[in-house]
């Protein structure tokens, strides 16, 4: 059975050797190598990196930069010319092994409209769409001066991949037992679904492309208490006339949830065409054996495998 990991990252090859030789990367300090060195995965060759695929059963990686290359709060133009190198990488790493790879852009997200440019010539260069965070800088997607990247996003057909980078919701209350990845990540992916659904972004824009990575956090999980607000307060019906849970299946999430009931209640809540394959390569928090994990869970039928590990990312990346 073919198997497509749409949440997969890489290391740029040109940050990688600037940080060997002490200099510093498109503002990044010549120091910033020494967060990813408790993981030589993270700079890998491609020949390692296919070797590991191979092991696992995994036959394409869509790859996207490591969230560390966000670096929403440095200098734009800086920015820019860090995502332009970023994703002529990914790109030509697409265009040597079609058969393997696939790929995500990464972009300048404090310029909007350096955003969009960025996105559009990394399409023309065969990429997929953009691995993007769940704000910029404290600013959620619901704010006015991101609605022409999400129209731009919709009238180029990309697929955007929502990851976190940086600070949680949590980092600034319990910064400590790893919780602002393992609580955190998730409540940040259900305050982007809030965002974009409340602030009206997904009626806007109804034929959006979005995954939230890691099973979309919490969504699933409180929507209940989203379509509640909904219903008894005003506020909460700003901009939508339909509840929350009308918007669920607007979205795809990855699969990596950790637990067979919580994916398990994810397919029953958004159908199992919205639920793709992804495992978080090359992090300590993806699971050890995606695939063997997937093919052995017992909750799901044999035809809701094959649509999540290849299925729906063929229809829905065109690959």
């Amino acid at each position: 059975m073919r198997t497509i990991d749409i949440h997969a990252h890489i290391t740029p090859e040109g940050f990688i050797e600037a940080s060997r030789k002490g200099e510093a990367w498109h503002g990044l300090p010549p120091d910033a190598m020494s967060i990813h060195r408790n993981n030589p995965k993270t700079h890998w060759t491609p020949a390692e990196r296919l070797a590991d695929m191979n092991s696992l059963g995994v036959d394409v990686q869509v790859l996207s930069t490591n969230a560390y290359f966000y670096n929403y709060d440095g200098d734009p133009a800086a920015v820019t010319k860090m995502a332009q190198e970023c994703n002529n990488y990914v790109a030509q790493l697409v265009k040597d092994r079609p058969d393997r790879f696939s790929g995500f852009s990464t972009l300048p997200m404090q310029d909007v409209k350096a955003s969009i440019t960025e996105l559009e010539r990394s399409m023309k260069l065969g990429l997929k769409g953009a691995m993007i965070g769940d704000n910029v800088n404290g600013k959620t997607f619901d704010e006015k001066q991101f609605l022409p990247f999400w129209k731009a996003v919709q009238s180029l057909g990309a697929v955007i991949l929502v990851h976190q980078g940086g600070d949680t919701v949590v980092s600034h209350l319990l910064n400590r037992y790893h919780l602002p990845n393992t609580i955190g990540n998730p409540a940040d992916r259900a305050m982007t679904f809030a965002a974009l659904v409340f602030g009206g972004v997904m009626d806007a824009c109804p034929d959006l492309k979005v995954c939230l990575c890691h099973g979309g956090g919490y969504t699933c999980y409180g929507i209940g208490r989203m379509d509640r607000g909904w219903q008894v307060r005003q506020e909460a019906r700003e901009h939508i006339s339909q509840p929350p849970s009308a918007y669920l299946d607007k979205f795809y999430y990855d699969c990596l949830t950790h637990s067979e009931p919580a994916l398990r209640y994810l397919i029953d809540s958004v159908g199992i065409d919205r639920v793709v394959f992804g495992t978080d390569w090359p992090f300590d928090m993806a699971i050890d054996w995606p695939v063997s994990w997937l093919l052995g869970l017992e909750s799901l039928t044999d035809d809701e495998k094959e649509a999540i590990l290849h299925k729906n990312l063929e229809k829905l990346l065109g690959i």
